[in-house]
């Protein structure tokens, strides 16, 4: 089953037909909840999809919330002004003021831009949050801040990359520890070590400004696009340990995808693949990515996608 979440218009659940839930709600990110069903930021609500399909709030908040990460009973929660939230089992909420005092945290800035006179593009914000899959290590994609670290649940924070790399999406792989890669404007960024170093590549692609990222068995796909307004972008693969070229995606995918696919925007479980695109075209595949069919299309404004 392929959750689709959308700015505006609520949650697309895309399995034999495409259903709609929580309608004209916006649901900015979607995370498994470690128990076969899914997370969602709906508004300023933390909230859970159980696997039957019954909703539950977990949390409420006044602040705008971004994204999260599910770490054992722990859930750890992004927000839009770039702070980083803890939410125990019995749903208390908790700000974890050591992110507040990351070294470089004068330094970061919006991601956004003028433009004809408007403003627009994100504000100053966590984009994404993960985690290593022992849990040892947590990692929050600041936009545009860099990839701040924590190796304490959270109670202090060590900056990683280069902030000026513009970071879009972090992931650590679902079962090496010591693998995170990150899709950023200057390429895949890729670390060993949990983070704390990173190596960048653009080798392959045909434009360096990378939006999403995710791991596909023994694969990592990466989005790619001129900027964050293109109307065309691609989708890119490599095998993980290997530093070969990466190679643009097809069999089923098009050449081009109908403007960007964004952060967020590409999901895996087991064999399975989805991805959807900004013009809202959902794109499935049952082998690792080897070959895809779209499944769905006008998917009003997709902001998240995640497979359950």
């Amino acid at each position: 089953m392929v959750l689709v979440a959308t700015w505006r218009d609520g949650l697309f659940v895309l399995a034999e037909i495409l259903d709609q839930e929580l309608g004209n709600e916006s649901v900015r990110a979607l995370a498994p909840d470690g128990r076969g069903g899914a997370l969602a930021i709906v508004n300023r609500s933390l909230r859970r999809r159980a696997p039957d399909g019954v909703w539950s709030t977990i949390a409420t908040t006044e602040m705008d919330l971004a994204c999260c990460v599910a770490v054992g009973n722990v859930i750890y929660v992004g927000t839009d002004d770039a702070r980083v939230l803890r939410i125990d089992a019995d749903g208390e909420l908790e700000q974890l003021r050591g992110f507040d005092d990351v070294a470089g945290r004068e330094t970061w800035y919006a991601g956004s831009a003028v433009i004809n006179g408007q403003r627009v593009g994100p504000p100053l914000g966590i984009r994404s949050i993960t985690a290593t899959p022992d849990g040892a290590v947590l990692l929050a994609n600041v936009h545009v801040g860099g990839v701040p670290r924590s190796t304490d649940g959270g109670v202090t924070w060590q900056p990683t990359i280069d902030v000026d790399s513009d970071v879009h999406e972090v992931r650590a792989h679902p079962t090496r520890p010591g693998v995170v890669m990150a899709a950023a404007a200057i390429g895949l960024c890729a670390s060993r070590d949990c983070g704390l170093t990173w190596d960048v590549q653009q080798e392959g692609l045909h434009a360096a400004y990378c939006s999403a990222i995710a791991f596909s068995g023994d694969d990592v796909l990466v989005s790619a696009s001129v900027d964050h307004f293109a109307t065309q972008g691609a989708i890119y693969r490599r095998r993980v340990d290997e530093q070969v070229s990466l190679v643009a995606v097809g069999e089923g995918l098009p050449a081009w995808t109908d403007g960007i696919v964004d952060t967020g925007c590409i999901a895996t479980g087991g064999s399975a693949v989805a991805l959807a695109d900004r013009r809202g075209n959902v794109y499935v595949s049952a082998d690792t990515g080897r070959s895809w069919s779209r499944r769905a299309s006008g998917v009003p404004s997709p902001s998240s996608v995640l497979i359950v």
